[in-house]
């Protein structure tokens, strides 16, 4: 396995990064050591409000990683109709569970209290910018990972499985579950993507 760069510049890493769902547990391109160094400067490098730096992450990997989607099951069984259980979640969390890890970000609202705290006047704005936030960090991982060569898709679980994951990893209770990346060796293609006109979308002005 290599753990060289990426030779792609951003643009292309932008345009690789796509929903891969069809993945596998074995012969990743990637170490977990490598996983975790892009985890580190995405945690490290995404902007946050005021600094806050708030964005946390929890890398599951091998049985740890199963262990979660194991958790997602139960939690799915014992809460959604048995019909609504077999048509919407068997499939998809056997698919998810099949692949080699997960990461799961997070929000720690520590931070945010003490800027609410020191500018009164937008406190009600601080909650919204780290969700900002971490979807810039959940999209850093998902781009760089799938440069590496590594197929993902971005998943929501949460908030239905968030106490059962804080106790089973230790988790601080006050910590925010905002989202799941699923990862491993893609085995089959994305999906074809298609994308609407660019007119209306984007505007300029002054050029």
């Amino acid at each position: 396995m290599s753990t060289s760069a990426p030779s792609l510049t951003a643009s292309e890493a932008f345009k690789v990064r796509r929903s891969v769902y069809a993945l596998s547990d074995t012969d990743l391109p990637v170490t977990d050591a490598r996983v975790q160094e892009i985890i580190n400067s995405a945690i490290l490098h995404t902007p946050s409000p005021f600094n806050s730096q708030d964005g946390r992450a929890v890398l599951l990997v091998k049985d740890e990683h199963k262990k979660f989607w194991d958790i997602a099951y139960d939690v799915a069984k014992a809460t959604a109709a048995p019909e609504i259980f077999e048509k919407l979640y068997v499939a998809r969390l056997k698919m998810f569970r099949a692949a080699y890890g997960t990461v799961l970000f997070y929000s720690d609202p520590a931070p945010l209290k003490a800027l609410e705290a020191k500018w009164p006047m937008i406190q009600d704005k601080f909650a919204q910018w780290a969700d900002q936030e971490n979807g810039m960090l959940q999209y850093a991982v998902w781009t760089m990972l799938s440069a590496e060569g590594l197929g993902c898709s971005l998943q929501h679980y949460n908030p239905s499985v968030d106490s059962r994951v804080a106790a089973e990893w230790n988790i601080p209770a006050e910590w925010n579950l905002q989202a799941q990346l699923v990862f491993g060796k893609a085995v089959a293609p994305a999906r074809e993507k298609t994308f609407e006109p660019l007119e209306g979308r984007v505007f300029v002005h002054g050029a």
